[in-house]
């Protein structure tokens, strides 16, 4: 059996990213409920609200969900303890090392997946006895590397390493991205500019539209000589930042502007390189629905090629 399915008990393998302030029951909820794997975040911070979005999607769906722990960003311990006692059965950390993690949220029974960035990340996460892995490769959106590895060959170069179970992340929106995902050792696909643009998102139509507008050029990676690194859209804003070459410290405070309030300009618009290969909004269960048909699609293509060993 596929061994995410098995860890998470989900119908299908694609992962809903746990975008901040974005992630929330809403879009979760949509997700889980099209067979996908809705994540819950907490990178926002908002420790009660974070909470509260746990308890609402116990009724908003029957299908199983996860919620994301932020290493880095953790600031109240609450939300470790409140995640132990509410029946999630599945966590994904990231920021950070899982290490005083693991422990924990194992011993309550709940499966834990580390995302990471590299070869030698990957190995920390397996040594400090994770279930699973996220691989995040440099094409994705939000906080990244500064030492850019592509998904293609960073999943490959994991592979060699280690047989533990990994979901792939970073420039995949569809059955094509999925496949060859596949190709190279997952056993799950995470997208989080999909589903930021997807029905179902909460975000601005300004913010879904921009990522539609987009082109694979249509990012940037900004602060690679400090923290955090992230990928967003170019706007104004952030062209001014790539042009500095850091990110002034007031960056964020108007994040919510360009989340909810579609100014372009507020803020930075996280986004990753698949945005150029994104041209309409859909709800969560078309998404899925032809992500999977196209997966088998070529799956089943190329299964022939091999029964004919020809080319």
């Amino acid at each position: 059996m596929n061994r995410f399915l098995e860890h998470t008990g989900a119908k299908y393998p694609i992962v809903q990213a746990p975008m901040g302030w974005i992630a929330r029951s809403q879009l979760a909820s949509a997700v889980c409920n099209a067979g996908g794997f809705g994540i819950i975040e907490t990178s926002s911070g908002e420790t009660e609200a974070c909470m509260a979005e746990i308890e609402k999607m116990k009724d908003l769906t029957d299908a199983p969900f996860g919620v994301n722990l932020p290493i880095m960003f953790l600031k109240d311990p609450a939300i470790l303890d409140h995640i132990c006692g509410s029946g999630v059965k599945f966590v994904t950390t990231s920021a950070g090392s899982p290490r005083k993690f693991v422990g924990p949220l194992q011993e309550a029974g709940i499966i834990v997946y580390h995302a990471v960035p590299t070869v030698a990340a990957a190995m920390g996460c397996v040594e400090a006895g994770v279930d699973g892995l996220v691989v995040e490769g440099s094409e994705g959106g939000g906080f990244k590397n500064p030492e850019e590895v592509s998904t293609l060959v960073l999943l490959q170069a994991i592979r060699r390493q280690t047989d533990i179970p990994m979901v792939a992340a970073g420039g995949i929106v569809d059955g094509q991205g999925m496949a060859a995902a596949f190709a190279l050792g997952a056993e799950a696909i995470q997208m989080g500019t999909r589903f930021v643009s997807s029905a179902e998102s909460p975000v601005h139509m300004n913010y879904k539209q921009a990522i539609l507008d987009a082109k694979e050029t249509g990012t940037y990676v900004l602060n690679k000589k400090a923290s955090p690194c992230i990928r967003a859209l170019k706007t104004e804003r952030t062209a001014k930042i790539y042009e500095d070459g850091l990110m002034p410290a007031d960056t964020f405070k108007r994040i919510m502007d360009v989340y909810f309030g579609g100014d372009m300009e507020a803020s930075v618009g996280l986004a990753g390189q698949s945005s150029g290969l994104i041209d309409e909004v859909k709800t969560a269960r078309q998404i899925i629905d032809e992500t999977v048909t196209e997966f088998f699609a070529i799956t089943g293509r190329l299964g022939a090629l091999n029964a004919a060993k020809s080319f």
